[in-house]
């Protein structure tokens, strides 16, 4: 890997090449179930952060699957990456889950990549794509195994469709590629869990928020941000509203 990567360039890099070796690991048939997530989490990481290490030692890093450090709390820049985010997918043999490099500066999510390696796609802040037309009823995607509160309110009062899914990065994408309108969860997300579909989304020209249309505000020394909204632009203001009047 060269050592003039550009920041999107490495985020993009490191996403990719953490799918692959994932893949591998999955492919190799050496493990199963739990024990199959827990071995591809630890070696991504350890790719994952290696690189970062090498490539921008000055930056901070914050990573899932390691210990946290307050030295980061000092940094401008700092990378937050989830090495699989939708482990339980992954070790299913499901497509629903991602890898996530993410770049915050001064706690705001500036760049990002999310790699979906069953599919071959690595979606970039810096790169977007033309988000395609929304079509018939709103489509709108939550977690599978942990739906909000709020998207039966939501779902209800913009006539949207529900469609369950995995991983977070996974569900961003999906709005980003018009194959569903909204996103949004509550109730248990950590920055690494958002960071790079955040900047993804944001670079797309997508609605991103807090469930109250605050911004996300990322490198804090608590790392728990459980709520997240990634939508059309168009229909941001009357998800909003759902979304007080849910409470």
């Amino acid at each position: 890997m060269r050592n003039d990567l550009s920041d999107a360039d490495l985020a993009a890099a490191l996403a990719d090449h953490a799918g692959r070796i994932l893949l591998a690991v999955r492919a190799s048939g050496m493990f199963g179930g739990r024990t199959l997530g827990e071995a591809g989490d630890r070696t991504a990481d350890q790719f994952l952060c290696r690189a970062l290490r090498q490539h921008r030692p000055i930056d901070g890093l914050l990573s899932e699957e390691r210990a946290d450090t307050p030295e980061r709390l000092e940094k401008s820049r700092v990378w937050i990456v989830d090495p699989i985010d939708g482990t339980r997918e992954f070790g299913e043999g499901r497509a629903d889950w991602a890898v996530h490099v993410g770049l915050a500066i001064d706690g705001k999510a500036v760049i990002g990549a999310v790699a979906l390696p069953d599919l071959g796609l690595v979606l970039r802040s810096d790169r977007p794509v033309p988000v395609p037309s929304a079509s018939g009823n709103l489509r709108l995607v939550l977690s599978r195994s942990r739906p909000p509160v709020e998207a039966a309110t939501v779902a209800r009062r913009l006539g949207a469709e529900v469609v369950p899914m995995g991983g977070a990065g996974a569900k961003a994408v999906a709005v980003v590629r018009g194959e569903a309108d909204i996103y949004l969860h509550s109730g248990g997300q950590h920055e690494w869990d958002s960071c790079a579909p955040a900047a993804v989304a944001a670079g797309h020209g997508l609605h991103v928020s807090r469930l109250d249309g605050s911004p996300l505000a990322y490198n804090r020394a608590d790392t728990y941000l459980p709520d997240l909204l990634i939508c059309r632009k168009s229909c941001a203001p009357a998800v909003l509203e759902a979304l007080a009047d849910a409470g």
